[in-house]
């Protein structure tokens, strides 16, 4: 009779409950789409805007009166908001405060679209603020201390500095009105939407890998 072989002791993350922090597979779709329509709306914007200056002129600028296909910048935040909502709604498993950062960034971000700089200057202001803002502070809202090792502080504390430490370049260049405003805030832009996506991901590869675990313990017992 062959003897039963005892399978190892599950690993400390996921005898911390690590199997709870699993989002949606089709979160993927969405956290994909909000970069694509971010980084890839303001690549289309630009190359329609002849003579347009991407390092010294911002995103909002390419959503105005003053390029000829404004549409183009307006259709890429609102589904990168869009994105980033239902992106919020698949990270089961991640704290409710970082769900409903990230989903009040999409929405800020929705709004920055709908209320163009020239024709709402203040709204549109306002609704920058609350979507950079949000969008730099969610992931330290997501943090688990016992959680999987995405969502511990180690990762995400550094991963919410770096963001905020663009946000401030970008801040400090529209202040001073730097040659290099427009650069700073693609830099941040284009951190901010990648972030969820490198969430999903990470946290989606922690699950298989503890799947695996599961399956050759359970091989173990059956030898």
């Amino acid at each position: 009779m062959p003897r039963l072989r005892r399978a190892a002791p599950p690993g400390p993350a996921l005898a911390a409950g690590s199997r709870t922090a699993a989002p949606r597979r089709r979160a993927v779709v969405p956290a994909a789409v909000a970069p694509v329509a971010m980084i890839g709306g303001w690549l289309v914007a630009e190359a329609v805007a002849p003579g347009f200056d991407p390092v010294r002129r911002t995103i909002s600028e390419l959503a105005t009166a003053d390029v000829p296909h404004p549409g183009v910048m307006t259709a890429g935040l609102l589904a990168t908001g869009v994105a980033h909502v239902v992106t919020a709604a698949g990270l089961a498993g991640v704290p409710r405060a970082g769900r409903i950062g990230l989903a009040l960034g999409g929405v800020a971000t929705a709004a920055v679209g709908l209320l163009p700089l020239d024709a709402a200057p203040h709204a549109h202001g306002v609704a920058a603020g609350v979507a950079f803002g949000a969008l730099a502070l969610w992931p330290a809202a997501s943090v688990r201390r016992r959680g999987p090792v995405p969502l511990r502080p180690a990762v995400l504390v550094p991963a919410t500095a770096v963001l905020l430490g663009l946000l401030g370049w970008f801040v400090a260049e529209a202040v001073r009105g730097g040659g290099v405003e427009g650069l700073a805030e693609r830099a941040v832009a284009g951190a901010e939407s990648l972030a969820p996506l490198a969430l999903v991901l990470a946290l989606l590869s922690r699950r298989r890998a503890e799947s695996s675990l599961r399956l050759g313990a359970a091989g173990g017992l059956r030898g």
